[in-house]
């Protein structure tokens, strides 16, 4: 037996995980990820992107230090945003052209963000 056709082109996962204010780790959602992962859902819409693409909240990811984060499946590929134009720039670049945003990209075994990608 063949496995079915997925529902969706791309599934993205954006960690909305909030701690307690001043938690060693931080969270996603004390950076903005809510409203970041509303911008999203959004400009999705926008782009045509509905049917194709579902955008989630997910709970923690557990790469609090790095965040907001987010990853994107089936490719697994793992992504820190802090803006609206990163945002946009994920969208087009991954989501709809098939791509790669590196400079936002993490790294496996990554601990702290790069300097290309502080906030």
């Amino acid at each position: 037996m063949t496995d079915p056709k997925p529902y969706f082109e791309a599934h993205v996962f954006c960690c909305t995980n909030r701690r307690p204010d001043g938690h060693k780790r931080g969270s996603c959602a004390a950076h903005g990820s809510e409203k970041l992962r509303d911008y999203m859902k959004a400009r999705a819409r926008e782009l045509g992107l509905d049917g194709k693409v579902r955008i989630n909240s997910a709970g923690c990811l557990d790469r609090c230090e790095l965040g907001p984060t987010m990853v994107v499946y089936p490719e697994g590929v793992w992504y820190t945003y802090h803006s609206p134009a990163d945002v946009d720039e994920i969208l087009d670049t991954h989501l709809v052209k098939g791509g790669r945003v590196e400079r936002l990209m993490l790294d496996t075994d990554q601990r702290e963000l790069r300097p290309e990608q502080a906030g």
